[in-house]
């Protein structure tokens, strides 16, 4: 092989290794895979299920104000745009089951984001907002 050919493919092999290397994943990363596996989106049907089991603890994560106009009966009302939500969540058991929703489902993606990377261990996410669960037979009250 001459010294050009040998040359290229060291730098090829280098190259490979490199983006190898930047594929292996950091840490960053895996917190990310693993705030995925922790919350789990489901639908105003399944919430009208599990809010009647006593163990799963329910959040509203809309303003006080939304709150007040009518929510989930038995719930938690936790203010995700407050600058004090990472305290009161902080405040909650790490290990309980949540169920996390709010008017349309942004907000409650958001909440589910932030508890997962908190270390919280079982998050749902309601992809749907209050008429819907409301429509789904979903127990609400002021």
């Amino acid at each position: 092989m001459n010294i050009r050919l040998r040359s290229a493919v060291v730098v090829v092999s280098a190259v490979a290794l490199l983006g190898l290397a930047g594929c292996s994943g950091s840490e960053t990363e895996g917190t990310a895979t693993t705030t995925e596996s922790v919350v789990t989106t489901i639908g105003a049907g399944e919430l009208a299920q599990v809010v009647a089991d006593p163990e799963i603890v329910v959040l509203d994560v809309r303003t006080p104000v939304e709150y007040a106009d009518g929510h989930v009966e038995g719930d938690v009302n936790v203010d995700v745009s407050s600058p004090t939500f990472t305290d009161e969540i902080a405040s909650l058991d790490k290990d309980a089951t949540y169920v996390v929703y709010c008017r349309s489902g942004n907000r409650s993606a958001d909440a589910a984001g932030q508890m997962a990377e908190a270390g919280f261990t079982a998050v749902y996410d309601v992809d749907a907002g209050l008429a819907t669960l409301s429509s789904a037979g979903v127990p609400l009250t002021q």
